[in-house]
């Protein structure tokens, strides 16, 4: 467009930003809540002329914020495809992330994710964190009480590192459009090293999923004396 449209000068701010509401974050289903860009870096886009939606903010503002924000209280949050680009969205992401000490069911899809292993969400049942950057388990979040964790079409090579969500609750896993997919033996070793698990990629466990994965391996061994 060769001319700017009314919302063009709030592009940048978040929902707490703009005045005349009370919506508070544990409302929200499906925020963009990622940070907008610094001064600096909206005076070299030549943007400048956003700045003058912005004020000096006071530590009183900034706590009214925090309370407004209120994602402690979130047990259900969709956060995908919130375009990540910079680093300070990437850090004010896993500052919200942080915060979710009651979410059940969380969705972070396509966001470009490579490493939560800082973060812990005590009370998680269910994470889908598809079509991410994860290179391995131990890139994850900290989800004790995990039942259902979808990992669909991420980097992850291995299966080390599954065996920690072994004293965990989990009960469904989806690794599907992963390498480690294409693995020997990839269903043997995914229920041999999660006993409780129950189904894998969206299939029932089935009985040959339940054999020792070293068994087979054997019996397709030729010794030559």
């Amino acid at each position: 467009l060769f001319f700017k449209l009314p919302s063009d000068s709030l592009k940048y701010l978040g929902w707490c930003d703009i005045e005349e509401h009370d919506v508070r974050g544990n409302q929200l289903r499906c925020p963009r809540v990622r940070e907008g860009p610094s001064e600096e870096e909206l005076f070299l886009r030549r943007e400048e002329h956003t700045l003058k939606k912005r004020k000096q903010v006071t530590d009183t503002e900034k706590w009214q914020k925090r309370l407004q924000e209120n994602w402690e209280n979130c047990a259900e949050l969709n956060l995908s495809f919130q375009d990540l680009g910079d680093l300070y969205q990437v850090e004010n992401f896993k500052r919200i992330l942080r915060r979710l000490i009651r979410v059940e069911k969380l969705w972070l899809v396509d966001n470009s994710l490579t490493d939560l292993s800082a973060i812990r969400l005590p009370r998680c049942r269910e994470l889908n964190v598809n079509k991410n950057h994860f290179r391995s388990f131990k890139q994850l979040p900290k989800i004790p009480q995990i039942q259902h964790l979808s990992l669909a079409e991420n980097n992850i090579m291995t299966l080390s590192g599954i065996s920690d969500f072994r004293h965990t609750p989990l009960e469904s896993l989806i690794l599907k459009r992963n390498p480690c997919e294409f693995q020997e033996r990839y269903r043997q070793l995914v229920f041999s090293s999660l006993p409780n698990l129950k189904m894998l990629d969206g299939i029932p466990k089935l009985p040959e999923d339940c054999s020792p994965p070293d068994i087979r391996f054997f019996y397709k061994m030729c010794t030559i004396l």
